[in-house]
C-alpha cells in the first residue's frame, strides 16, 4: 500500500498530535535499517564522515582487487563474484549517503582495477562465466554512463578521464563484442 494512492491517510497522518507521529516514526526508522543508516547520516554525520565513508570503500576496493590481481589463477568466475560483492557495497554505500559523484567514483575505480583479461577458463556446463561477466561489466557501465550524464559539467569533467580509461580497458578486453552489441560507447568527449 503506497501513501500517495491514499490521501485522506496522509491528511490523518499530518493532522495526528506531533508526540503520537513521533512514536510513529520511531517505529517506523526501527523497521528499516537503511533507513536508519541514512537518517543517521543527514542528522548526525557531516562531510568528514562522508570522506570517511569513501576512503573505507576505496581502501576495500584497492585491497580485494590487488589480491585478485595477484592471484595466478584468476577466472572470470571470481571476479564477478568481487565484484558484485563490492558493487553491493557501494550500492549500500549510496542508500544511505545519496551521494551521487562519490558512487560513481566508487564504481569506476572498481572496474577499472578489475582483471578483464584472464589466462585460465572455468569450465561449466550450465553457465559461460567470461560471458556473465561481460554482460554484467557492460550493463554495470551503462548505469553509470547514464547517472554520469545527470551529473553537473564539472563533476563530470573530474570523472571524464576516468571513464574513458574504463571504456579503452573494455574495448581492449574479450568483452569488446558484448559492449559493442550492447551499445557501450569507446569514449565520451
Amino acid at each position: 500500500m503506497k501513501l500517495s494512492e491514499h490521501k485522506d491517510l496522509k491528511k490523518e497522518i499530518l493532522a495526528l498530535p506531533v508526540k503520537e507521529k513521533d512514536k510513529l516514526l520511531l517505529r517506523l526508522v526501527a523497521k528499516d535499517k537503511v533507513l536508519t543508516e541514512h537518517l543517521h547520516f543527514l542528522l548526525l554525520e557531516d562531510e568528514s564522515n562522508l570522506k570517511d565513508r569513501v576512503a573505507f570503500i576505496k581502501n576495500e576496493i584497492n585491497v580485494v582487487l590487488d589480491e585478485l590481481n595477484i592471484t595466478p589463477k584468476t577466472s572470470a568466475k571470481d571476479t564477478l563474484i568481487l565484484l558484485r560483492k563490492l558493487a553491493k557495497q557501494i550500492n549500500h554505500f549510496y542508500k544511505v549517503t545519496k551521494a551521487d559523484f562519490e558512487e560513481l567514483e566508487l564504481k569506476l575505480l572498481m572496474f577499472n582495477l578489475a582483471p578483464m583479461t584472464f589466462r585460465y577458463k572455468v569450465y561449466a556446463l550450465s553457465k559461460n562465466h567470461e560471458q556473465l561477466l561481460a554482460n554484467y561489466v557492460v550493463k554495470a557501465i551503462l548505469m553509470l554512463l547514464r547517472k554520469f550524464e545527470k551529473l553537473h559539467e564539472d563533476l563530470q569533467f573530474d570523472l571524464k578521464e576516468e571513464l574513458n580509461t574504463l571504456l579503452g580497458k573494455v574495448y581492449k578486453s574479450y568483452i569488446s563484442k558484448t559492449a559493442a552489441d550492447l551499445g557501450l560507447p569507446k569514449n565520451i568527449y
